[in-house]
């Protein structure tokens, strides 16, 4: 009876032991995805910061209009700036300072 009973323990600790370790498995499986989930994410974050801070600074901008552009851009106002809206075959035009209101 003692053998049988012992049989019994050692079955039951062998499936519980079975049973944690497919669930860590499966644990260890999706703590992996989201870590390369991170590292693309912190990949992307780096590359859209660096772009970012690249094109965004004036020094920057100016120096590419410089190296570029040189006298293809000219400085406008903002009051010549225009929007045209075409409407059922009418063009209407309108200022920027009339289309906030």
């Amino acid at each position: 009876m003692k053998k049988f009973i012992f049989g019994i323990i050692i079955l039951v600790l062998i499936i519980i032991t079975n049973l944690t370790k497919n669930s860590t498995k499966k644990i260890d499986a999706q703590i992996f995805q989201k870590k390369e989930n991170i590292r693309n994410l912190t990949q992307q974050f780096e590359y859209i910061l660096l772009d970012y801070n690249y094109l965004s600074s004036p020094e920057k901008l100016i120096e590419h209009q410089i190296q570029f552009f040189e006298e293809d851009l000219k400085p406008i106002r903002l009051e010549n700036i225009k929007k045209i809206l075409i409407n059922n075959n009418q063009i209407e035009i309108f200022a920027i300072s009339n289309l906030n209101e």
